[in-house]
């Protein structure tokens, strides 16, 4: 099967617009977080603002900080509602192979080279260029909030763009959102776990409580 780029857009299109994303009122939320892995837990404070900056509070490890907040960070950059037409009107999709887990298809024009695999109006595959590495995300299960998808298991990799040579170790994440307000969906835990370069299993949770939104 050879679909027209035209459909491929549209395919693509159907599944973009099938993510779950925050209203554009949103006004922010607040509430405690928590660092836990295999030889320390560390507790503190998080507040994250209508512009969807994460402030990480009550912490004095700088380091367990910038992890707490990249984790939210990751999360709050794809619920900022952005049409497709805005992100994608320069692009073009080309059918490149199909099989039992979906339509995968390449970017042209803007975002030349990136690939997406679509499936049940889901996006499920995600091969992007970003500053010089490109990030590969595989979704093994999602989570249906009746107003969108949300990734709920997936791994994650960071390849060099000229070699493909893996750059990071493969993540494998498992993440659970709770609905605080009306519709609006939150990340409540994360876990992570990965091999260090030693071939060691190590694993890292995050966890979000006690949350309250900002009027």
């Amino acid at each position: 099967m050879t679909l027209s780029n035209t459909n491929c857009k549209q395919l693509f299109r159907e599944a973009y617009e099938n993510r779950y994303t925050w209203p554009k009122e949103f006004n922010g939320y607040k509430g405690k977080c928590k660092y836990i892995s295999d030889s320390q837990t560390i507790s503190g404070d998080f507040i994250i603002g209508k512009n969807y900056k994460p402030e990480i509070i009550n912490i004095s490890n700088k380091d367990i900080q910038n992890c707490i907040g990249s984790q939210l960070f990751e999360v709050v950059i794809h619920r900022i509602r952005r049409s497709f037409d805005e992100i994608h009107t320069n692009n073009n999709f080309q059918f490149e192979t199909e099989d039992g887990k979906g339509i995968q298809m390449i970017v042209l024009g803007k975002n030349e080279g990136d690939k997406y695999r679509v499936k049940d109006k889901s996006i499920n595959m995600v091969y992007r260029r970003m500053h010089g590495i490109i990030i590969e995300i595989f979704v093994k299960e999602f989570i249906d909030t009746n107003n969108g998808l949300l990734s709920k298991k997936y791994s994650s990799i960071q390849l060099d763009q000229k070699t493909l040579a893996p750059k990071s170790q493969k993540l494998y994440y498992e993440d659970q959102f709770i609905n605080i307000s009306n519709g609006l969906w939150v990340l409540s835990s994360r876990e992570i776990s990965y091999k260090d370069k030693y071939n060691n299993q190590k694993n890292e949770r995050y966890t979000f409580s006690e949350i309250s939104l900002i009027k």
